[in-house]
């Protein structure tokens, strides 16, 4: 059975369609109005091994920040309910992504307790139209809303899109490390017996 998410988010500054299959093979299909985001969703989607369909309208006359926040709300959404009842998961991820000079660590736990820890410094403020402190609101939503404690780290970099994208490469793939089933887990991996 797929493990799939799907979320239908209006409010008087976004409408937004998210969904997530957990188990796809990194299909996506973007339209947020924002190109150097549906750039970024694309890599999280092809290297989390996640097929992802995101559809955003936005009130892009006034910035970005709207809709990359809500994006990351509706996707965070997706991914907690794609993952059910989350039993049988690996639970924890980490991946450190290389993108030329730039090098980026992610570690992820599927606590039920979304929380983001985020080390990233920038060397520019803007990629094309990008403002690029919605890296980190679209990771605060993400996490947030699918209750995962994640942590992003940058290591090495001097440019900024390298390191805005091997970040969302390395949490893409720690989140398909964590979420990943593993048949020797049974139930819950929780001493808690619930996450």
């Amino acid at each position: 059975m797929a493990r799939t998410g799907a979320v239908h988010r209006r409010t008087k500054e976004t409408d937004i369609m998210a969904r997530v299959e957990i188990d796809g093979s990194g299909v996506t299909s973007i339209d947020t109005g924002v190109p150097f985001f549906d750039h970024m969703l694309e890599a999280f989607g092809r290297h989390g091994l996640m097929d992802v369909d995101v559809r955003a309208t936005g009130d892009l006359e006034i910035d970005a920040h709207h809709t990359v926040e809500d994006v990351g709300i509706c996707m965070g959404q997706a991914f907690a309910e794609a993952l059910g009842e989350r039993e049988g998961i690996r639970r924890f991820g980490s991946s450190a992504v290389p993108m030329d000079e730039a090098l980026v660590l992610s570690a992820v736990d599927i606590s039920g307790r979304g929380s983001l820890a985020y080390e990233v410094e920038l060397p520019i403020e803007m990629i094309g139209a990008f403002d690029t402190s919605l890296a980190k609101e679209f990771l605060v939503a993400f996490a947030t809303n699918a209750g995962v404690t994640l942590h992003v780290h940058k290591m090495a970099g001097d440019n900024s899109h390298h390191i805005v994208e091997a970040a969302f490469k390395a949490v893409a793939r720690a989140l398909y490390e964590a979420s990943s089933l593993d048949s020797r887990v049974s139930g819950v991996p929780s001493t808690k017996g619930s996450l």
